[in-house]
């Protein structure tokens, strides 16, 4: 998916917050971008952002936990810009409370959203990517909560389920020419604790507490949040990710630290004996599969090669030699 331009993209979630850079970052790029979101306010305000191309945006209003709509909603996509290239799984809720106290509403509304609507999407999408035959690239959201444990669990198990998800997707679909990303951004300026507003009656039992309607919530809105990465920001790195065909987007280099503590921590639960030969050899088509070894490989070579020290070495180079060349005063005759 290095080549975009007029490619088609159905993005849900793309009302506001990170669905709506994606839409912004990929429009500007030259796809054609369908809005999908189930507030029809946040679409109305979405528009105005493409009015220099409004003929490459579509906007639909989308329940993504109806399949029946979603199976709608890619009809009128094939009717109003044809095949579809890039599916961005984006929508979600947040649901923070505590392990402790939540329902089977809680529980049953945050997996039928940031669970459900993606394995709808891929479902209703993936077979028409795969009909045409022409590539294409599905971006699921997740979160740096999908990779690395705090609070709110009904959110993280939502989370974590989606990278193991996108993992085994990439992994079918190695041999089709569609590429296969999941984001997991950690803090990002958005409207998410916003979406208990948007909660079905049929969910409403809930003895977790609304963080948009006490102190917390207003501590969150107006100190925690503004500090995030800007939505805009996430959209070019997504699009940067698909160009790659990167398996992992993440996007704040302040949570390594934690994320080599969580896999130090597993690496180290491990039984210190050797395993049976014959246990070795029935598990090894599980073992080390060498799409994550290619995948680390092929990060760590990008990471060295835009390290600092290398840019300045480069540059220096460049200064001896080419465009970049320092211009010698002549000395007076």
């Amino acid at each position: 998916m290095k080549d975009i331009v007029g490619k088609v993209a159905f993005i849900t979630g793309a009302g506001s917050g990170i669905g709506l850079g994606m839409a912004r970052t990929f429009h500007a790029a030259g796809m054609k971008v369908v809005l999908a979101d189930l507030d029809q306010q946040h679409l109305d305000a979405a528009l105005p952002h493409f009015r220099a191309q409004p003929q490459a945006v579509h906007a639909i209003k989308l329940d993504v936990t109806n399949r029946e709509a979603m199976a709608r909603a890619a009809d009128e996509v094939e009717r109003v810009f044809g095949r579809v290239h890039v599916l961005c799984n984006n929508a979600g809720v947040g649901v923070f409370g505590s392990l402790l106290e939540a329902s089977y509403d809680d529980w049953d509304w945050a997996l039928s959203v940031n669970l459900g609507g993606a394995i709808n999407g891929v479902q209703a999408l993936l077979p028409r990517m795969l009909a045409h035959g022409e590539g294409g690239h599905i971006v699921t959201t997740s979160s740096m909560s999908g990779l690395l444990a705090c609070i709110g669990g009904i959110y993280i198990t939502s989370k974590y389920a989606l990278v193991g998800y996108m993992e085994s997707l990439r992994l079918e679909l190695a041999s089709h020419r569609i590429g296969v990303s999941v984001l997991c951004p950690g803090l990002v300026n958005t409207a998410i604790f916003e979406g208990e507003n948007s909660r079905p009656a049929r969910y409403r039992n809930t003895r977790f507490r609304a963080l948009v309607s006490d102190a917390q919530g207003d501590v969150m809105r107006e100190q925690v949040l503004p500090t995030g990465m800007d939505p805009m920001e996430i959209g070019r790195r997504v699009l940067q990710g698909i160009r790659r065909n990167d398996l992992y987007i993440l996007t704040h280099a302040e949570y390594e630290p934690g994320l080599r503590e969580r896999f130090a921590a597993i690496l180290a639960s491990f039984p210190a004996e050797t395993p049976p030969a014959a246990r070795v050899a029935a598990s090894a088509g599980v073992l080390r599969h060498p799409m994550f070894a290619a995948e680390r490989d092929r990060r760590l070579a990008q990471r060295r090669n835009r390290s600092p020290n290398k840019a300045r070495r480069k540059s220096k180079a460049r200064a001896k030699s080419g465009s970049g060349r320092a211009i010698k005063k002549r000395k007076p005759r």
